[in-house]
């Protein structure tokens, strides 16, 4: 019985020691490297770890950037300084319509016929002034020569002198009466030259010409149509060469903004490209609804490239100055909070509240919490509030 006592105690013992020796030869291998928060509010990543790699770190900069800007929504708008409408001059029926919606037409071209009895009444009203004229030089070289008769007369002692003033005054009523014949012919053949027609030429139809150069934006007549309304607009021509940007800007706002002060233009059409414009108007009432006033500014338009009712935003850029500015990449939100992460020491970064400006291209401006020469993490920002 003692032999199987002592048996089983060297089994134990030998037990024991082997895994002891198990233990020495296999040590246990070092915990991986993560992130970790050894400071509160700081992130620590290891010198080795991969995630460091996936980190850009860079020194800010700062840089003259707008110290106070208005950015608003805007659209494209006719000039209404260079739109004209087309109207008849005399009523009549129109014949033909000579152009179409979207042409361009030059000043002068003709864009309507018309045919109307005005246009012989002007001819016939011109006849008779001609005639008039030819009637009052005729009773003037007829009293001319009746006072020339008379002083003759009064010479030789055959006529009193009242006679010869009586003629005098016949005379200078005749010059009088030419004049006004002469007016008269003046008048009637202006009225040709403006409605385009040639003298003493019946049934002559009347064309409609382009008062300025433009683009056709709206036709309401049809050939065959009947106008007598010489008030009504028959055609609307507008000068695009130059266009307004109009924009409705808060209240708020509108003190940053002066009678002829430049603009920026940016346009959904031309994405990444600003247009430059003047401040031309600045309304004299606020809007009662939303509480805007409106604003326009005069844009050069030589190519056509700026069309009525295009959508975009304007900008007025106030006076500079030097704030930090960093890539958009590099801010992250946190519960409606922008931050930034800014290293402390290689691999060591803590978060920073800051308060972000305009946006510059791809960077914003900052307006508190860091400062120029602050490292911070501009990619891979977010794997760092993953690890927060």
């Amino acid at each position: 019985m003692m032999n199987a006592m002592n048996s089983k105690a060297v089994t134990a013992l030998a037990g024991m020691l082997l895994l002891a020796g198990c233990g020495e030869k296999q040590p246990l291998d070092p915990p991986p490297v993560s992130a970790s928060t050894a400071v509160p509010g700081r992130i620590t990543i290891g010198e080795n770890s991969p995630q460091l790699r996936q980190l850009k770190v860079e020194p800010v900069v700062a840089s003259e950037v707008p110290a106070s800007s208005v950015v608003a929504p805007g659209k494209i708008e006719v000039n209404p300084n260079r739109v004209s409408h087309v109207v008849l001059p005399v009523s009549g029926r129109v014949m033909s319509v000579l152009v179409k919606l979207g042409d361009s037409v030059d000043q002068g071209a003709a864009v309507l016929r018309i045919e109307s009895t005005d246009s012989d009444t002007a001819v016939a009203a011109y006849a008779q002034a001609q005639a008039a004229v030819a009637q009052a030089r005729s009773v003037l070289l007829k009293v001319s020569a009746d006072l020339d008769r008379a002083r003759d007369l009064y010479e030789h002692k055959a006529i009193a002198n009242k006679e010869v003033l009586n003629d005098e005054s016949i005379v200078a009523q005749s010059h009088s009466s030419l004049d006004q014949a002469e007016a008269a012919e003046r008048q009637s053949l202006r009225r040709l030259q403006l409605l385009g027609l040639k003298p003493g030429e019946f049934g002559q139809q009347l064309t409609v010409t382009a008062p300025v150069s433009g683009k056709i934006l709206e036709v309401t007549v049809v050939p065959g149509e009947y106008r007598n309304d010489l008030s009504a607009s028959l055609m609307t021509i507008a000068d695009l060469s130059s266009v307004w940007a109009v924009s409705e800007v808060p209240e708020t706002d509108i003190r940053f903004i002066r009678m002829g002060e430049p603009l920026a233009v940016e346009l959904s059409a031309y994405p990444g490209e600003a247009f430059r414009a003047k401040v031309t108007r600045i309304a004299d009432t606020v809007d009662p609804q939303t509480r805007t006033v409106k604003v326009s500014a005069q844009l050069s338009n030589p190519q056509g490239r700026l069309r009525p009712e295009m959508y975009g935003q304007i900008r007025h850029v106030g006076a500079m100055a030097k704030l930090p500015v960093i890539p958009a990449g590099a801010v992250v939100q946190n519960e409606g909070v922008s931050m930034v992460y800014r290293e402390i020491s290689t691999g060591v970064f803590e978060p920073v509240t800051v308060t972000v400006g305009d946006r510059v291209g791809d960077r914003v401006t900052v307006r508190s919490g860091i400062s120029a020469g602050d490292r911070i993490v501009t990619e891979g920002a977010l794997l760092l509030k993953a690890s927060s």
